[in-house]
């Protein structure tokens, strides 16, 4: 008996092409059927007529990590369509877990009343299968967290046995399912991460089966050329493919240098192989750590001493200045979306210049003290991206989509603070803005951007494609009415147009709801 016929939808197989209408029939996790189906007998039939059914949305770049854990409904990814997510960016991943690699992830997990008792990939997705997740999970391994289990986060170079022991780590970690390596060249401590450390790590990867390196570059804005020509040369000198995370150009002097850049990605692809990718999401504005507007020395040796420095007042002063000149007139466009206590609560969603305002400081005075009173903690949004930009990137063809977002929910344990929209909005934006709106992509062309494309740039067998035998990860949805609702304002709110979606053929958003089913599966080496 089939347990499912979706009947006369337009089929986007996920390969960029025009669609063709079709009954599609699911037998437990699987695609069993195409054509014309009738006459078949099954459990339940949908309806599709005047919808679109696509491959399952692939969340190239998540963040949801040990939120998998604390809730296993991912309410605001399946609410998108996405069916799969790849946790682990950024240089931080879930495990391994040694030393203050572990105390970090305990700290963090304890916000949300989750004990961090695993050590590596195993224990942790051991614990996902037990506890059941609704969507299909993979994570790379974080070379900023392999760092700190090894050295902590004191900067500079490592020594021989400590980089001997980041890539037995790095092995480990691939051995036990996770995807490639990932580096977010920014962040304390993989920013004291050089080339042929990299290069080691990713050399370590590709031998234990995983020829992939991700990377948040080390420059976003003035140097960004050079940021992309260092992970190109990790590419070169490890022999893995580069994938380059959340790509664009921060700062108003910068606008326009992604033409450049991705002209560069694409010689490296033609004339060397390489292998060289690239994800965007659909905005102008980024998300991160407030405590990125310091500068590199102020944050050298970790959170403590760089609290330390925030803490000393002629120092301190010093500092101020430093951001002001940095951050003049730049203020308002720094919206706070997360702190920490509860007496700065009602700071979430106020502009850094408001916040100045309030407690009648500069606003460089004002981050400082926000910065020591939430012990560094504090997100922020930040409006340094141009659209001209963001739809160039989306124009090349080795670009998927990454939300850079964990999976929330409109209630309970991960609805807390204000997050940038694009949590609960990404997918679907592209369709709404890129696609109906600026015509940047043919529909079918941002289908393949998000299925089998990244399907195939990650590895993940049977996925990202609508055939006889794939896993049956599907999304059904109005490919007229398909939109973001989600606002920087008011970022809990679910997107219009998606009808249904099925995560190894078990309904996972029914008539536009999420059912809270668990049928997603742990990811190991892409498979499972």
């Amino acid at each position: 008996m089939i347990d499912t016929i979706v009947e006369g939808a337009a089929i986007y197989d996920g390969l960029g092409g025009l669609p063709v209408r079709a009954d599609v029939a699911l037998v437990e996790a699987r695609i069993v059927l195409i054509g014309a189906l009738g006459e078949r007998e099954a459990v339940t039939r949908i309806d599709g007529r005047g919808l679109a059914l696509a491959p399952g949305f692939i969340d190239v770049h998540s963040h949801s990590d040990e939120l998998w854990l604390v809730d296993p409904r991912c309410e605001g990814k399946i609410a998108q369509g996405v069916t799969t997510e790849i946790g682990g960016n950024c240089g931080s991943s879930v495990a391994p877990l040694r030393g203050l690699a572990h105390e970090r992830k305990r700290e963090e997990s304890a916000s949300y009343r989750l004990d961090a008792d695993w050590r590596d990939l195993d224990e942790f997705f051991g614990l996902v299968e037990r506890n059941g997740v609704a969507l299909n999970v993979a994570t790379l391994v974080g070379l900023g967290t392999t760092r700190r289990c090894v050295r902590g986060d004191r900067e500079g170079r490592l020594d021989g046995d400590e980089l001997h022991a980041e890539t037995v780590l790095v092995r480990e970690s691939i051995e036990r399912g996770a995807l490639g390596v990932s580096s977010g060249l920014i962040y304390t401590p993989s920013r004291y991460a050089d080339l042929d450390e990299l290069s080691a790590c990713a050399a370590a990867a590709a031998a234990a089966g995983a020829r992939l390196y991700v990377s948040h570059v080390r420059s976003e804005g003035d140097a960004l050329l050079e940021a992309i020509e260092e992970g190109i040369d990790v590419g070169r000198r490890a022999g893995v493919a580069v994938q380059f995370s959340h790509h664009k150009a921060a700062g108003k002097k910068n606008w326009g240098k992604v033409h450049r850049t991705l002209a560069t990605i694409a010689r490296a692809r033609e004339r060397s192989g390489l292998a060289v990718n690239a994800d965007v999401y659909p905005y102008t504005a980024s998300w991160t750590d407030l405590a990125t507007i310091l500068p590199d020395d102020v944050r050298d040796g970790g959170r403590e001493a760089t609290l330390a420095r925030l803490e000393d007042a002629p120092t301190a002063t010093a500092i101020a200045l430093r951001i002001e000149l940095d951050w003049a007139g730049l203020w308002n466009d720094i919206l706070i979306t997360t702190v920490e206590s509860e007496r700065n609560a009602e700071l979430a969603g106020m502009r850094m210049d408001e916040i100045a305002r309030e407690w009648g400081l500069t606003p460089a005075r004002a981050a400082l003290r926000l910065l020591i009173e939430e012990r560094l903690a504090p997100q922020a949004i930040f409006f340094t991206m141009n659209e001209d930009d963001v739809a160039a990137v989306l124009s090349a063809p080795f670009t998927c989509i990454g939300s850079d977002a964990s999976a929330r929910a409109l209630a309970g344990p991960t609805a807390r603070g204000v997050p940038h929209p694009r949590t609960f909005g990404c997918f679907p934006r592209v369709f709404g803005r890129f696609v109906r709106g600026r015509r940047t992509l043919e529909i079918g062309e941002a289908i393949r951007r998000m299925t089998s494309l990244p399907a195939d740039i990650f590895g993940l067998a049977g996925r990202g494609r609508i055939e006889t035998g794939a896993f049956a990860d599907l999304v059904l949805f109005d490919p007229e009415r398909i939109v973001d609702t989600a606002t920087y304002e008011r970022p809990y709110a679910y997107p219009r147009g998606i009808e249904a979606v099925w995560v190894n053929g078990v309904a996972a958003l029914r008539d536009g709801t999420p059912t809270g089913s668990r049928g997603g599966r742990v990811l190991r080496g892409g498979r499972g």
